[in-house]
C-alpha cells in the first residue's frame, strides 16, 4: 500500500489558532528536518521543546501526525488524524491517512467504510481511489478493486499508476489483471 503522507505547503500563520512563536517555529522546522533523516527520537525532542500549551496547536498536531506517519504509529495516526478531521476535514491526505492507519491496524473494512465519504468530497484525487482499490483487493472485492483503480488511473497519471500499482502488495491479487490495461 502507497500512501503519500505529503502535507499540503501550508503555512503556519495560515493554520487557525494563535499564531506560534518563532521559537516554536524553528522547533516545528527542526522535528521535520529530524522526521525526513528518520531520527524521530530527535524530531521528538523538538516537538517537546514546544510549550504545554502550544501543543494542541493544528500545526503541532500536524507535525505529531507526520512524525507518526513516518515512525509507522498507527494507533498514535489514527488518533491524531482523527482529532484532525474534526476541524480540517477539506484536508484530504488527512482522510488518506486515517484510512491508511486503520489498515495498518488490520482494521481494513473500517479503513475503506472511512474512506468512501472522501471520494465524494475529493471527486478529483486519485490517490482517494487508489487506496479504496488496495483496501477491496485485499477485501477479496478484485472487481470492485478494478474499478476504483482504473477510476484512479483516469484522474491520474496511468503509467505512474500502474507502476506504482504493480509494486504494491495490497494490489497483488490483480497484478495480471493491471498489466493487460
Amino acid at each position: 500500500m502507497t500512501a503519500v503522507f505529503n502535507f499540503p505547503n501550508t503555512k503556519i500563520v495560515d493554520l487557525p489558532g494563535d499564531p506560534l512563536q518563532p521559537a516554536d517555529e524553528f522547533h516545528l522546522e527542526a522535528a521535520s528536518g529530524w522526521i525526513g533523516l528518520g531520527d524521530f527520537d530527535s524530531a521528538r525532542e523538538e516537538l517537546a521543546q514546544i510549550p504545554l500549551q502550544m501543543q494542541a496547536h493544528p500545526a503541532v498536531l500536524l507535525a505529531h501526525c507526520e512524525l507518526h506517519y513516518a515512525a509507522k504509529e498507527w494507533k498514535s495516526l489514527l488518533t491524531i488524524a482523527e482529532t484532525l478531521l474534526q476541524q480540517f476535514s477539506e484536508l484530504d491526505f488527512l482522510w488518506v491517512n486515517r484510512s491508511y492507519a486503520l489498515h495498518e491496524l488490520k482494521r481494513t473494512q473500517a479503513a475503506f467504510d472511512a474512506l468512501v465519504p472522501a471520494a465524494k468530497k475529493f471527486p478529483k484525487r486519485w490517490l482517494i481511489r487508489y487506496n479504496l482499490a488496495c483496501y477491496c483487493s485485499q477485501l477479496g472485492r478484485m472487481d470492485e478493486a478494478m474499478q476504483w483503480l482504473q477510476d484512479a488511473m483516469t484522474l491520474g497519471n496511468q503509467d505512474e499508476i500502474t507502476a506504482m500499482a504493480l509494486d504494491d502488495p495490497d494490489l497483488k491479487p490483480l497484478w495480471r489483471k493491471i498489466r493487460g490495461i
